[in-house]
């Protein structure tokens, strides 16, 4: 699995912008220095220091702006003492600005520097959350070669709900795609009920529908345990709800078996050409069991031929936006690329989507890619 930023670093163009900001306050030093030193030292520099720790502390800590408030000192005494400026009222101004504005930088620096040890620490926290819903996906299973990626949206501090799992079982290959509606820690909590559930069903539970009955269970179960009271709204409880896509690939025939509540199709590629496997009855979400009605669940089945590639993938894929508000071409990017391995063939989808959005995702985004291998018909299921 590859878990990442949608934009996972800074452009050069920032980087530039970065070096630029934090040589500032030194270049308005040197200029006050050079100023002063030269028969140009009429002109009146002193309030040009003050502002000097100010502007260090955009870029720097608290003992990078301590250094800066210092120099700046040094540098007003200097001036002073070739001006003959002691004992001046504007130099004791000039001194106690510098010392109130270096004492409001140092402690800013301070505050600033721990909420981002804090926030670093809560993402950090929040990415072993994540990865207990999103485990790394063997490279090989069954009958099936496999790939995923996952890219999370810059959130701060947040937690998406997309989950995916795929489990070799005796009854074959079996997935799960989800998205939970909502973020944060009550979304992580849904998709691990769910994900969990799927884990421990499918080795046990010959339909697939039932394996899907239990998740739906399980995550009946988890929104019993919410407290009402911590709702900012009574009516959050009742909206919310889980997208699920299931998928089962068995050894002894070419096809593959979906049950789909609420979730995007998957997009399977046969011989260059992308088709959408779009659900005959649409059913509802998890969590919206009340507009299920009659029939039960079904499993419906599609073509899975060898050389076959399926792609399973959650709404922020789909729903990504350009600038010109146009959403992501998922069709025309599966049949432009051209790759060997269901790695590199994914690696180029999410570089695809990367461009499209200039690495600004609105919502995280996740894609599990499998390919029906003739090498592996003969390997048993575990």
């Amino acid at each position: 699995m590859r878990f990442m930023r949608a934009a996972s670093g800074v452009s050069g163009r920032s980087q530039t912008l970065f070096a630029i900001t934090r040589c500032l306050p030194f270049l308005v030093l040197a200029a006050v220095l050079g100023i002063e030193l030269s028969p140009a030292h009429t002109l009146y520099t002193g309030p040009l220091l003050s502002p000097a720790p100010a502007l260090a502390a955009v870029t720097m800590g608290p003992v990078g702006t301590g250094g800066v408030a210092v120099l700046a000192g040094v540098v007003s005494a200097i001036t002073a003492i070739h001006n003959d400026a002691w004992g001046t009222p504007q130099l004791y101004t000039n001194l106690l600005a510098l010392l109130v504005v270096a004492v409001a930088s140092v402690a800013t620096c301070a505050v600033r520097v721990r909420r981002d040890r804090e926030l670093a620490h809560i993402r950090r926290i929040a990415e072993v959350s994540q990865n207990v819903v999103l485990r790394p996906l063997p490279a090989r299973m069954g009958v099936v070669n496999t790939a995923s990626v996952y890219l999370a949206a810059e959130r701060g501090a947040q937690i998406g709900g997309d989950l995916y799992e795929a489990m070799c079982t005796r009854y074959g290959v079996r997935l799960i795609v989800g998205d939970v509606r909502g973020k944060g820690l009550a979304a992580v909590r849904s998709a691990a009920a769910v994900v969990g559930a799927f884990r421990e069903a499918v080795h046990y539970e010959q339909d697939l529908a039932e394996v899907m009955h239990r998740c739906a269970a399980a995550l009946a179960r988890e929104y019993e345990l919410l407290d009402r009271s911590r709702l900012q709204d009574p009516r959050e409880l009742e909206e919310q709800f889980v997208t699920v896509l299931l998928a089962q690939v068995v050894t002894d025939d070419s096809l593959v078996r979906l049950i789909n509540r609420g979730h995007p199709p998957p997009l399977v590629m046969h011989e260059g050409e992308v088709r959408s496997l779009d659900p005959a009855r649409p059913l509802p979400p998890l969590g919206l069991e009340e507009f299920l009605g009659p029939p039960a669940i079904g499993v419906e089945t599609f073509p899975f031929l060898p050389g076959d590639r399926l792609l399973l993938h959650t709404d922020g894929v789909i729903e990504a936006r350009n600038d010109c508000d146009e959403f992501f071409p998922l069709h025309r990017a599966m049949e432009t690329l051209d790759c060997a391995t269901p790695s590199e063939y994914l690696d180029g989808l999410r570089h695809a989507l990367v461009r499209h959005t200039e690495g600004r995702l609105t919502d995280d985004a996740a894609m599990v890619l499998i390919e029906r291998d003739t090498g592996g018909a003969d390997r048993p299921f575990r």
